[in-house]
């Protein structure tokens, strides 16, 4: 299946094709109302930890530090994507943030990982789930 998981700042304009928007920083964007930014919410968990993004942002760690670090993150805490997993099934959704530069931000690493879940799952989920439907195996191996 494919997906649509686009990027932009909190500040860009609205478009028709965002679907879903979701503002995806531990921090509110200063001086901006809620009504102004047209979010459907505000999701912090699936953002860095606070520690992290300090040890980034002040030059403690490099990107590619901050980068495996983060993918550590959300993979050790699975649950935060099923909600973004959920939406990103329905329909478009944009991932927003109050950050400068979009390339620099957590959301390519998040938009990169939550793709690797959702085509993981898919995987999965093509696989014969029961063992009825194995049955035409078994009675072809028993009759060689």
């Amino acid at each position: 299946m494919s997906y649509r998981i686009g990027l932009k700042r909190v500040y860009q304009s609205v478009a028709e094709e965002d679907g879903a928007r979701l503002l995806v920083d531990r921090l509110w964007p200063r001086g901006r109302r809620r009504e102004a930014l047209a979010l459907d919410e505000w999701y912090r968990d699936a953002s860095p930890s606070t520690a992290l993004h300090r040890q980034y942002r002040q030059g403690e760690i490099s990107e590619g530090v901050f980068a495996v670090r983060y993918r550590g993150e959300l993979r050790d805490h699975p649950e935060r994507l099923v909600p973004l997993m959920r939406l990103a099934r329905r329909g478009p959704l944009t991932l927003l943030t109050a950050e400068r530069d979009i390339d620099t931000s957590p959301l390519p690493i998040l938009r990169d990982w939550l793709l690797f879940v959702l085509r993981e799952e898919d995987a999965a989920d093509i696989e014969p789930a029961s063992p009825p439907c194995f049955a035409h195996e078994l009675r072809d191996n028993r009759n060689p």
